[in-house]
């Protein structure tokens, strides 16, 4: 089964914007957001993606994922059948030693959440955080998207 090993954290200052090799807006929706499994339909820029996920590990680190491309018809069309609420960031790319830092600004209901992430090949793996990285909110659920969408950021103060 494929996994994901990410590490998160929040975002201390804009400088990742002038550091960022790219940048794409992405709008998603959720199927289906249980503890444990989401379903998630991607928009990203003009492509369409469809995104299973399990359950974290208790660390918070790894969990199962499964991405295909789908077409922006099929997209469009999933994101119809999606729970209320919407994910609406920017997703900027910042190649740090050797690891790129996915860094997400968001909007609408979540602005003035950054939140970064880096992939890494295995929860042991060595990186080295840039500047602009801030507290780990690894394991955080009320950081997942799938979290966000039902109790946005701008509902936490």
């Amino acid at each position: 089964m494929p996994q994901e090993i990410e590490r998160k954290f929040l975002v201390r200052d804009l400088s990742f914007k002038k550091m960022a090799v790219s940048s794409t807006r992405i709008v998603q929706g959720y199927i289906c957001s249980d503890r444990g499994r989401t379903v998630r339909v991607r928009i990203r820029d003009e492509k369409g993606f469809l995104t299973i996920k399990g359950a974290s590990t208790d660390n918070g680190l790894s969990r199962y994922e499964w991405e295909k491309e789908i077409s922006m018809e099929d997209a469009r069309d999933l994101m119809k059948l999606c729970l209320p609420g919407v994910i609406d960031k920017r997703r900027y790319l910042v190649d740090w030693k050797n690891h790129i830092f996915e860094v997400d600004e968001f909007y609408g209901d979540n602005d003035g959440l950054i939140v970064a992430e880096v992939e890494l090949g295995s929860v042991d793996e060595e990186y080295e955080v840039p500047p602009f990285i801030g507290e780990e909110v690894t394991g955080q659920v009320r950081y997942y998207n799938s979290f966000l969408m039902k109790s946005p950021y701008k509902t936490w103060k």
